[in-house]
């Protein structure tokens, strides 16, 4: 048996796409990290499905490379919005459904699409570092160079952290290197490594930035190491965010199928 998949990335963070409409791929983590990992399988940070939804014009499934269900991804579902396109069920404009709830999008050309995120209305503090939930939750910590920085041993030191989010948080290292725009690393949970760029993770960050500066500014770049993110967002006071858009480059690398398999556990 075989299954057809699609290989996307949006500024470097990579996924696999399966358009489940007809509900043939049933969801099972060990086949999932077996796809997700590199070298043995095909490679990505995480896998997404398209699936009917009744209320808009699909939904989306997000899964990790470590081959759980998790939250919102914000490069994801660019990448899907782009998918959705190219198998004709929308045309430049969308609804659909994820985890978090239903999202807007537009793809502003082949290769760029902007996706209206959900409000951001928890914002706190732990050891004087940012900590938001942007439909995922991010740990934001503001540093002199994030190149100097060991992201993995750092990163999964504090993404394990129980007190700053009790079911693990993605660790950003940032700084402002210009007016409006910063340079972003990150390691996220569920891949458990450093991936290229995070979305959920830019709009942390743009916001925390924002907070920070007691800025009136609410445009902010974000240079990753996969590429370069926009978050656009209106401050409406008591660290409430909404018309929160994050928008940057999507595109599809290949395609291809697997076969079915025995995974080892």
């Amino acid at each position: 048996m075989t299954q057809k998949f699609h290989k996307y990335h949006g500024a470097g963070n990579d996924f696999i796409l399966l358009d489940n409409r007809d509900g043939g791929f049933e969801p099972d983590k060990n086949t999932i990290r077996h796809m997700c990992r590199r070298r043995f399988g095909i490679g990505a940070d995480g896998l997404m499905l398209l699936e009917e939804s009744e209320n808009s014009d699909f939904s989306m499934r997000y899964f990790n490379a470590d081959g759980r269900e998790s939250t919102m991804c914000g490069n994801g579902g660019r990448c899907i919005v782009l998918f959705a396109h190219s198998l004709g069920i929308i045309s430049e404009k969308t609804t659909f459904g994820a985890s978090d709830g239903y999202h807007q999008a537009i793809v502003l050309d082949a290769k760029t699409i902007s996706l209206k995120m959900q409000d951001v209305t928890q914002v706190w503090q732990h050891q004087g570092n940012d900590v938001i939930d942007t439909g995922s939750p991010h740990y934001v910590q503001w540093v002199g160079d994030p190149d100097q920085v060991d992201i993995y041993t750092q990163g999964r030191t504090l993404r394990y952290d129980p007190d700053i989010f009790a079911g693990g948080v993605n660790v950003n290292f940032v700084k402002m290197v210009a007016d409006r725009h910063i340079y972003i690393r990150t390691y996220e949970r569920g891949v458990e490594a450093e991936t290229l760029a995070c979305g959920t993770g830019s709009v942390a960050a743009a916001i925390s930035a924002h907070i920070r500066n007691r800025s009136d500014k609410s445009s902010y770049t974000l240079e990753a190491r996969g590429g370069t993110l926009r978050v656009d967002f209106e401050d409406t006071g008591g660290n409430i965010f909404r018309n929160v858009w994050l928008t940057g480059p999507a595109e599809k690398v290949f395609e291809g199928t697997f076969a079915a398999f025995t995974a080892k556990r």
